[in-house]
Protein backbone atom coordinates (compact mmCIF):
# COMPACT_ATOMS: atom_id res chain seq x y z
CA UNK A 1 0.00 0.00 0.00
CA UNK A 2 0.99 3.70 -1.29
CA UNK A 3 2.14 5.81 1.99
CA UNK A 4 -0.46 8.70 3.01
CA UNK A 5 1.57 11.13 0.58
CA UNK A 6 1.41 9.09 -2.26
CA UNK A 7 -2.76 8.37 -1.37
CA UNK A 8 -3.23 12.08 -1.48
CA UNK A 9 -1.31 12.49 -4.53
CA UNK A 10 -3.18 9.78 -6.50
CA UNK A 11 -6.12 12.24 -5.51
CA UNK A 12 -4.76 15.18 -6.27
CA UNK A 13 -3.87 13.78 -9.97
CA UNK A 14 -7.44 12.55 -10.17
CA UNK A 15 -6.62 8.66 -10.07
CA UNK A 16 -8.80 6.51 -8.17
CA UNK A 17 -7.13 6.52 -4.48
CA UNK A 18 -6.41 3.42 -2.33
CA UNK A 19 -8.53 5.11 0.38
CA UNK A 20 -9.77 8.62 1.26
CA UNK A 21 -7.02 11.04 1.82
CA UNK A 22 -7.85 13.19 5.47
CA UNK A 23 -6.13 16.64 5.95
CA UNK A 24 -6.75 18.21 8.67
CA UNK A 25 -6.65 22.21 8.81
CA UNK A 26 -5.12 22.34 11.76
CA UNK A 27 -4.04 26.03 11.62
CA UNK A 28 -3.62 27.35 15.49
CA UNK A 29 -5.26 24.07 16.90
CA UNK A 30 -2.11 23.08 16.54
CA UNK A 31 -0.33 25.08 18.42
CA UNK A 32 -2.89 23.92 21.57
CA UNK A 33 -2.20 20.15 21.34
CA UNK A 34 1.33 21.12 21.58
CA UNK A 35 0.63 23.80 24.53
CA UNK A 36 1.05 27.04 23.11
CA UNK A 37 -0.78 30.01 21.96
CA UNK A 38 -1.62 31.00 19.04
CA UNK A 39 0.54 34.01 18.69
CA UNK A 40 3.18 32.05 20.40
CA UNK A 41 2.99 29.22 17.63
CA UNK A 42 2.75 31.61 14.79
CA UNK A 43 5.67 33.55 15.86
CA UNK A 44 8.12 30.95 17.18
CA UNK A 45 10.03 28.60 14.41
CA UNK A 46 10.57 26.01 17.29
CA UNK A 47 6.97 25.75 18.62
CA UNK A 48 5.42 26.44 15.37
CA UNK A 49 7.70 23.26 14.19
CA UNK A 50 6.72 21.27 17.17
CA UNK A 51 2.98 22.08 17.01
CA UNK A 52 3.21 20.21 13.17
CA UNK A 53 5.00 17.22 15.03
CA UNK A 54 1.79 16.17 17.39
CA UNK A 55 -0.47 16.75 14.60
CA UNK A 56 1.12 14.26 12.70
CA UNK A 57 1.07 11.80 15.83
CA UNK A 58 -1.80 12.75 16.97
CA UNK A 59 -4.24 13.09 13.65
CA UNK A 60 -2.16 10.62 11.13
CA UNK A 61 -2.81 13.53 8.64
CA UNK A 62 -1.86 12.59 5.01
CA UNK A 63 -1.31 15.92 4.14
CA UNK A 64 -0.78 19.28 6.84
CA UNK A 65 -0.96 22.84 6.72
CA UNK A 66 2.58 24.14 7.98
CA UNK A 67 0.81 27.75 8.60
CA UNK A 68 -3.12 28.23 8.09
CA UNK A 69 -3.01 32.62 8.73
CA UNK A 70 -4.02 34.73 6.10
CA UNK A 71 -1.97 38.24 7.21
CA UNK A 72 0.99 36.80 6.37
CA UNK A 73 0.94 39.10 3.40
CA UNK A 74 -0.57 42.04 4.75
CA UNK A 75 1.88 42.06 7.76
CA UNK A 76 4.67 42.72 4.92
CA UNK A 77 2.58 45.32 3.21
CA UNK A 78 2.25 47.41 6.14
CA UNK A 79 -1.09 46.28 7.69
CA UNK A 80 -1.11 46.29 11.85
CA UNK A 81 -2.76 43.11 13.12
CA UNK A 82 -4.26 42.82 16.43
CA UNK A 83 -2.92 39.35 18.13
CA UNK A 84 -5.26 37.27 19.96
CA UNK A 85 -3.91 33.65 21.99
CA UNK A 86 -6.98 31.98 20.91
CA UNK A 87 -7.34 32.73 16.79
CA UNK A 88 -5.11 34.03 14.28
CA UNK A 89 -4.31 37.57 14.07
CA UNK A 90 -6.82 40.09 12.61
CA UNK A 91 -6.03 43.02 9.49
CA UNK A 92 -6.76 46.09 12.59
CA UNK A 93 -6.12 48.70 9.98
CA UNK A 94 -6.13 49.00 6.38
CA UNK A 95 -4.00 51.39 4.73
CA UNK A 96 -5.90 52.66 2.34
CA UNK A 97 -9.62 52.52 3.31
CA UNK A 98 -11.10 55.82 2.64
CA UNK A 99 -8.70 56.91 0.17
CA UNK A 100 -10.65 58.39 -2.79
CA UNK A 101 -9.64 56.26 -5.13
CA UNK A 102 -8.27 52.90 -5.03
CA UNK A 103 -4.74 53.12 -6.66
CA UNK A 104 -2.36 50.11 -6.80
CA UNK A 105 0.56 51.53 -4.45
CA UNK A 106 3.23 53.14 -6.14
CA UNK A 107 6.09 50.92 -5.85
CA UNK A 108 4.04 47.99 -6.50
CA UNK A 109 5.79 46.37 -3.83
CA UNK A 110 6.69 42.25 -3.81
CA UNK A 111 7.09 41.30 -0.01
CA UNK A 112 10.53 39.48 -0.11
CA UNK A 113 11.13 36.60 1.52
CA UNK A 114 13.41 38.39 4.09
CA UNK A 115 10.68 40.59 5.42
CA UNK A 116 7.83 39.78 8.17
CA UNK A 117 7.32 36.41 9.44
CA UNK A 118 8.39 34.43 6.10
CA UNK A 119 12.09 33.56 7.30
CA UNK A 120 10.55 31.48 10.09
CA UNK A 121 7.56 30.04 8.18
CA UNK A 122 9.80 28.62 4.98
CA UNK A 123 12.71 27.72 7.70
CA UNK A 124 9.98 25.79 9.18
CA UNK A 125 8.89 24.34 5.80
CA UNK A 126 12.27 23.07 5.25
CA UNK A 127 12.76 21.24 8.54
CA UNK A 128 9.35 19.58 8.58
CA UNK A 129 10.14 18.52 4.53
CA UNK A 130 13.21 17.29 6.25
CA UNK A 131 11.83 14.98 8.94
CA UNK A 132 8.43 13.87 7.55
CA UNK A 133 8.27 14.91 4.09
CA UNK A 134 8.38 11.39 2.48
CA UNK A 135 5.37 10.52 4.35
CA UNK A 136 3.02 13.38 4.89
CA UNK A 137 2.46 16.22 1.84
CA UNK A 138 2.84 19.68 3.14
CA UNK A 139 0.63 22.61 2.60
CA UNK A 140 1.52 26.04 1.94
CA UNK A 141 -1.36 28.46 2.17
CA UNK A 142 -1.40 31.76 0.77
CA UNK A 143 -3.77 34.38 1.16
CA UNK A 144 -6.03 34.88 -2.16
CA UNK A 145 -5.91 37.79 -4.37
CA UNK A 146 -9.22 38.92 -3.40
CA UNK A 147 -9.17 38.48 0.48
CA UNK A 148 -5.59 40.48 -0.20
CA UNK A 149 -6.90 43.56 -1.81
CA UNK A 150 -9.70 43.43 1.28
CA UNK A 151 -6.63 43.56 3.65
CA UNK A 152 -5.42 46.32 1.96
CA UNK A 153 -8.49 48.57 1.04
CA UNK A 154 -11.35 47.45 3.49
CA UNK A 155 -14.87 47.20 2.53
CA UNK A 156 -14.17 49.86 0.78
CA UNK A 157 -13.03 47.79 -2.24
CA UNK A 158 -16.95 46.31 -2.48
CA UNK A 159 -18.21 50.07 -3.36
CA UNK A 160 -15.10 50.10 -5.84
CA UNK A 161 -16.03 46.91 -7.79
CA UNK A 162 -19.32 49.14 -8.87
CA UNK A 163 -17.49 52.59 -9.23
CA UNK A 164 -13.95 51.30 -10.84
CA UNK A 165 -13.56 48.26 -12.75
CA UNK A 166 -10.32 48.78 -14.27
CA UNK A 167 -9.06 50.56 -10.72
CA UNK A 168 -10.16 47.15 -9.16
CA UNK A 169 -8.57 44.67 -12.29
CA UNK A 170 -5.32 46.43 -11.87
CA UNK A 171 -5.35 46.11 -7.68
CA UNK A 172 -6.20 42.47 -8.37
CA UNK A 173 -3.75 41.85 -10.85
CA UNK A 174 -0.94 43.18 -7.96
CA UNK A 175 -2.05 40.97 -5.79
CA UNK A 176 -2.51 37.98 -7.88
CA UNK A 177 1.80 38.94 -8.44
CA UNK A 178 2.03 38.83 -4.71
CA UNK A 179 0.17 35.22 -4.44
CA UNK A 180 2.43 33.74 -7.30
CA UNK A 181 5.74 34.95 -5.08
CA UNK A 182 4.42 33.66 -2.52
CA UNK A 183 3.72 30.32 -4.25
CA UNK A 184 7.02 30.15 -5.58
CA UNK A 185 8.51 31.03 -2.02
CA UNK A 186 6.73 28.14 -0.57
CA UNK A 187 7.61 25.53 -3.41
CA UNK A 188 10.91 26.13 -2.94
CA UNK A 189 10.53 25.81 0.54
CA UNK A 190 9.52 22.43 0.29
CA UNK A 191 5.80 22.33 0.04
CA UNK A 192 3.75 19.54 -2.18
CA UNK A 193 0.45 21.84 -2.65
CA UNK A 194 -0.04 25.53 -2.51
CA UNK A 195 -3.62 26.30 -1.13
CA UNK A 196 -4.76 29.35 -2.09
CA UNK A 197 -7.33 30.90 0.59
CA UNK A 198 -10.05 33.15 -0.54
CA UNK A 199 -12.92 33.70 1.71
CA UNK A 200 -14.31 36.68 0.52
CA UNK A 201 -14.56 34.89 -2.90
CA UNK A 202 -18.30 33.24 -1.01
CA UNK A 203 -19.54 37.45 -0.46
CA UNK A 204 -19.44 38.33 -4.38
CA UNK A 205 -22.06 37.54 -7.24
CA UNK A 206 -21.06 34.84 -9.73
CA UNK A 207 -21.58 37.59 -12.23
CA UNK A 208 -18.76 39.30 -10.35
CA UNK A 209 -16.68 36.65 -10.06
CA UNK A 210 -16.59 36.20 -13.95
CA UNK A 211 -16.09 39.30 -14.62
CA UNK A 212 -12.98 40.37 -11.63
CA UNK A 213 -12.12 36.95 -10.49
CA UNK A 214 -11.37 34.62 -13.41
CA UNK A 215 -8.31 35.93 -14.90
CA UNK A 216 -6.12 36.51 -11.70
CA UNK A 217 -7.19 33.09 -10.38
CA UNK A 218 -6.30 31.57 -13.36
CA UNK A 219 -3.01 32.34 -13.59
CA UNK A 220 -1.82 31.76 -10.41
CA UNK A 221 -3.33 27.94 -10.89
CA UNK A 222 -1.59 27.69 -14.37
CA UNK A 223 1.93 29.35 -12.55
CA UNK A 224 1.63 26.79 -9.54
CA UNK A 225 1.42 23.72 -11.87
CA UNK A 226 4.52 24.92 -14.35
CA UNK A 227 6.00 24.85 -11.32
CA UNK A 228 5.62 21.20 -10.24
CA UNK A 229 3.32 21.70 -7.62
CA UNK A 230 -0.45 20.58 -6.83
CA UNK A 231 -3.11 23.69 -6.16
CA UNK A 232 -6.37 24.17 -4.28
CA UNK A 233 -8.96 26.74 -4.25
CA UNK A 234 -9.74 27.32 -0.74
CA UNK A 235 -12.57 29.08 0.43
CA UNK A 236 -15.24 29.77 3.49
CA UNK A 237 -19.15 30.46 4.10
CA UNK A 238 -21.36 30.33 1.47
CA UNK A 239 -19.80 29.46 -1.82
CA UNK A 240 -22.36 27.69 -4.00
CA UNK A 241 -23.32 30.33 -6.54
CA UNK A 242 -19.00 30.41 -7.45
CA UNK A 243 -18.26 26.67 -7.48
CA UNK A 244 -18.17 26.59 -11.23
CA UNK A 245 -16.72 29.72 -11.32
CA UNK A 246 -13.32 28.16 -9.36
CA UNK A 247 -13.29 24.78 -11.06
CA UNK A 248 -13.11 26.78 -14.47
CA UNK A 249 -9.90 28.66 -13.33
CA UNK A 250 -8.14 25.38 -13.17
CA UNK A 251 -6.82 24.43 -9.68
CA UNK A 252 -6.72 20.66 -9.03
CA UNK A 253 -8.89 20.78 -6.23
CA UNK A 254 -10.81 23.13 -4.43
CA UNK A 255 -12.00 23.34 -0.72
CA UNK A 256 -15.52 24.48 0.62
CA UNK A 257 -16.79 24.48 4.33
CA UNK A 258 -20.63 23.24 5.55
CA UNK A 259 -22.42 25.98 3.59
CA UNK A 260 -21.90 24.50 0.83
CA UNK A 261 -23.77 21.28 0.16
CA UNK A 262 -20.34 18.99 -1.05
CA UNK A 263 -23.02 16.34 -2.84
CA UNK A 264 -24.20 18.62 -5.22
CA UNK A 265 -20.88 21.09 -5.60
CA UNK A 266 -19.28 17.37 -6.22
CA UNK A 267 -21.01 16.97 -9.20
CA UNK A 268 -20.14 20.33 -10.64
CA UNK A 269 -16.26 20.05 -9.62
CA UNK A 270 -16.14 16.02 -11.20
CA UNK A 271 -17.80 17.56 -14.44
CA UNK A 272 -14.72 19.60 -14.65
CA UNK A 273 -11.93 16.64 -13.13
CA UNK A 274 -11.41 18.69 -9.94
CA UNK A 275 -10.57 17.22 -6.66
CA UNK A 276 -13.02 18.52 -3.49
CA UNK A 277 -11.82 18.87 0.03
CA UNK A 278 -14.39 19.31 2.52
CA UNK A 279 -16.84 19.56 4.85
CA UNK A 280 -16.63 18.30 8.81
CA UNK A 281 -18.44 21.40 10.16
CA UNK A 282 -16.20 22.93 12.28
CA UNK A 283 -18.54 24.06 15.53
CA UNK A 284 -21.20 21.84 15.49
CA UNK A 285 -19.37 18.58 15.02
CA UNK A 286 -15.54 19.19 15.61
CA UNK A 287 -15.98 22.15 18.58
CA UNK A 288 -19.05 21.36 20.38
CA UNK A 289 -19.75 17.40 19.39
CA UNK A 290 -17.69 14.65 21.23
CA UNK A 291 -15.83 11.69 19.39
CA UNK A 292 -18.70 9.52 18.03
CA UNK A 293 -20.26 12.64 16.81
CA UNK A 294 -16.95 13.62 14.41
CA UNK A 295 -16.71 9.44 13.98
CA UNK A 296 -20.02 9.40 12.71
CA UNK A 297 -20.17 12.52 10.76
CA UNK A 298 -16.79 11.27 8.91
CA UNK A 299 -18.46 7.74 8.43
CA UNK A 300 -21.70 8.89 6.80
CA UNK A 301 -20.02 11.44 4.54
CA UNK A 302 -17.85 9.20 3.51
CA UNK A 303 -20.55 6.40 2.40
CA UNK A 304 -22.68 9.26 1.18
CA UNK A 305 -20.55 9.86 -1.47
CA UNK A 306 -20.69 6.95 -4.18
CA UNK A 307 -17.20 8.16 -6.47
CA UNK A 308 -14.78 9.22 -4.01
CA UNK A 309 -12.34 9.49 -6.71
CA UNK A 310 -11.41 13.72 -6.37
CA UNK A 311 -12.82 13.77 -2.87
CA UNK A 312 -10.29 14.47 0.12
CA UNK A 313 -11.89 14.55 4.02
CA UNK A 314 -10.89 17.61 5.73
CA UNK A 315 -12.52 20.43 8.24
CA UNK A 316 -14.42 23.03 6.27
CA UNK A 317 -11.98 25.50 7.43
CA UNK A 318 -9.17 25.86 9.91
CA UNK A 319 -10.18 24.00 13.12
CA UNK A 320 -11.19 26.35 15.95
CA UNK A 321 -8.30 26.49 18.69
CA UNK A 322 -10.24 24.89 21.32
CA UNK A 323 -11.20 21.38 19.36
CA UNK A 324 -10.97 18.93 21.64
CA UNK A 325 -8.21 16.48 20.06
CA UNK A 326 -10.60 13.58 21.25
CA UNK A 327 -12.46 14.82 17.77
CA UNK A 328 -10.28 15.01 15.36
CA UNK A 329 -8.23 11.40 16.63
CA UNK A 330 -11.78 9.96 16.02
CA UNK A 331 -12.13 11.22 12.14
CA UNK A 332 -8.68 9.72 11.26
CA UNK A 333 -9.95 6.36 13.11
CA UNK A 334 -12.84 6.97 10.69
CA UNK A 335 -10.76 7.47 7.90
CA UNK A 336 -8.07 4.67 8.26
CA UNK A 337 -10.62 1.90 9.74
CA UNK A 338 -13.83 3.29 8.36
CA UNK A 339 -15.52 -0.30 8.29
CA UNK A 340 -14.59 -0.83 12.08
CA UNK A 341 -15.96 2.69 12.93
CA UNK A 342 -19.17 2.30 11.22
CA UNK A 343 -19.58 -0.75 13.00
CA UNK A 344 -19.03 1.27 16.25
CA UNK A 345 -21.53 3.88 15.92
CA UNK A 346 -24.07 2.51 13.56
CA UNK A 347 -26.83 3.02 16.72
CA UNK A 348 -25.34 5.99 18.18
CA UNK A 349 -28.02 9.21 17.53
CA UNK A 350 -26.28 12.37 19.01
CA UNK A 351 -27.90 14.75 21.14
CA UNK A 352 -30.03 17.99 20.15
CA UNK A 353 -28.58 21.15 21.59
CA UNK A 354 -30.95 21.97 24.04
CA UNK A 355 -30.74 25.86 25.49
CA UNK A 356 -34.07 27.48 24.86
CA UNK A 357 -33.16 30.89 23.34
CA UNK A 358 -35.82 34.15 23.25
CA UNK A 359 -36.01 36.27 20.22
CA UNK A 360 -36.70 40.08 20.56
CA UNK A 361 -39.58 41.32 20.19
CA UNK A 362 -39.08 42.47 16.84
CA UNK A 363 -42.29 44.27 16.02
CA UNK A 364 -42.12 46.77 18.54
CA UNK A 365 -38.32 47.81 18.93
CA UNK A 366 -37.28 51.08 20.00
CA UNK A 367 -34.82 51.61 16.44
CA UNK A 368 -33.78 49.19 14.47
CA UNK A 369 -32.08 46.60 15.45
CA UNK A 370 -28.85 45.29 13.04
CA UNK A 371 -28.34 41.24 13.79
CA UNK A 372 -24.34 39.38 12.13
CA UNK A 373 -24.65 36.03 12.51
CA UNK A 374 -20.93 34.73 12.07
CA UNK A 375 -18.78 31.99 12.38
CA UNK A 376 -16.70 33.88 14.30
CA UNK A 377 -15.74 38.00 12.91
CA UNK A 378 -12.12 37.36 14.90
CA UNK A 379 -11.25 34.80 12.54
CA UNK A 380 -13.73 34.10 9.96
CA UNK A 381 -12.22 36.87 6.93
CA UNK A 382 -15.90 37.02 5.36
CA UNK A 383 -17.42 37.48 8.94
CA UNK A 384 -14.77 40.35 9.51
CA UNK A 385 -15.76 42.40 7.08
CA UNK A 386 -19.67 41.54 7.06
CA UNK A 387 -19.58 42.69 10.76
CA UNK A 388 -16.63 45.21 9.62
CA UNK A 389 -19.77 46.78 7.46
CA UNK A 390 -22.42 46.43 10.13
CA UNK A 391 -19.70 48.39 12.81
CA UNK A 392 -19.24 51.14 10.04
CA UNK A 393 -23.02 51.67 9.63
CA UNK A 394 -22.91 51.46 14.00
CA UNK A 395 -20.58 54.54 14.07
CA UNK A 396 -22.59 56.13 10.92
CA UNK A 397 -25.97 55.90 12.84
CA UNK A 398 -24.79 55.82 16.29
CA UNK A 399 -27.34 55.59 18.88
CA UNK A 400 -30.46 55.39 16.28
CA UNK A 401 -29.62 52.07 15.44
CA UNK A 402 -28.66 48.73 17.90
CA UNK A 403 -26.14 46.34 16.84
CA UNK A 404 -25.01 43.40 17.95
CA UNK A 405 -22.93 39.90 16.68
CA UNK A 406 -23.69 36.05 17.37
CA UNK A 407 -20.59 34.31 16.95
CA UNK A 408 -21.48 30.58 16.03
CA UNK A 409 -18.62 29.08 18.12
CA UNK A 410 -21.37 29.57 21.22
CA UNK A 411 -23.35 26.88 21.63
CA UNK A 412 -26.55 29.21 22.89
CA UNK A 413 -25.97 31.03 19.61
CA UNK A 414 -26.24 27.96 17.18
CA UNK A 415 -29.78 27.51 18.99
CA UNK A 416 -30.61 31.27 18.33
CA UNK A 417 -29.80 30.31 14.76
CA UNK A 418 -31.47 27.08 14.11
CA UNK A 419 -34.99 29.14 15.81
CA UNK A 420 -33.97 31.61 13.48
CA UNK A 421 -33.47 30.10 10.74
CA UNK A 422 -30.30 31.80 9.92
CA UNK A 423 -29.29 29.72 5.97
CA UNK A 424 -25.85 30.72 6.20
CA UNK A 425 -22.86 32.60 7.68
CA UNK A 426 -22.40 35.21 7.33
CA UNK A 427 -26.06 36.69 7.68
CA UNK A 428 -26.72 39.99 8.32
CA UNK A 429 -30.49 40.78 10.17
CA UNK A 430 -32.49 44.19 10.15
CA UNK A 431 -35.49 43.47 12.88
CA UNK A 432 -35.36 40.18 12.21
CA UNK A 433 -35.63 39.78 8.93
CA UNK A 434 -32.23 38.81 6.63
CA UNK A 435 -31.07 41.38 3.88
CA UNK A 436 -27.61 39.92 3.27
CA UNK A 437 -26.88 36.37 2.88
CA UNK A 438 -23.17 35.62 2.41
CA UNK A 439 -22.99 38.56 0.80
CA UNK A 440 -20.68 41.83 2.34
CA UNK A 441 -22.96 44.74 1.30
CA UNK A 442 -21.71 47.77 0.53
CA UNK A 443 -22.34 51.11 2.29
CA UNK A 444 -24.93 52.69 0.77
CA UNK A 445 -26.48 49.23 0.16
CA UNK A 446 -26.43 48.61 4.08
CA UNK A 447 -27.39 52.21 4.85
CA UNK A 448 -30.63 52.22 2.77
CA UNK A 449 -31.92 49.26 4.53
CA UNK A 450 -31.44 50.68 7.92
CA UNK A 451 -33.12 53.89 6.81
CA UNK A 452 -36.09 52.19 4.89
CA UNK A 453 -36.01 50.44 8.82
CA UNK A 454 -36.65 53.99 10.46
CA UNK A 455 -39.45 54.60 8.60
Amino acid sequence: MANRKEILFQTLRHEKPEQTPWVPFTGVHAGRIAGYTATEQLTDGDKLYNSLMKVKDLYKPFGVPIIFDLQVEAECLGCELAWADDCPPSVAEHPLEGEDELVVPADRHIPAKTEGRLPMITSVMQRVKKEIGDEVALYGLICGPFTLATHLRGNDIFMDMYDDEDAVMDFLDYTAEIARTMADYYIEAGCDVIAVVDPLISQISAAFFEQFMNKPFTEIFDHIRAKGAFSSFFVCGDATRNIEGMCKTGPDAISVDENVNILEAKKISDSYNVCICGNIPLTTIMLHGNQQDNMKFAVDLLDSIEDKTNFILSPGCDMPYDVPEENAIGIAQAVLETDTVREMVKNYVAEDIDIEVELPDYEHLERPFVEVFTLDSATCAACQYMMAAANEAKDTFGDKIDLIEYKFTQLENIARCKKMGVPNLPSLYINGELKFRSLVPSKEELYAEIEKAMK
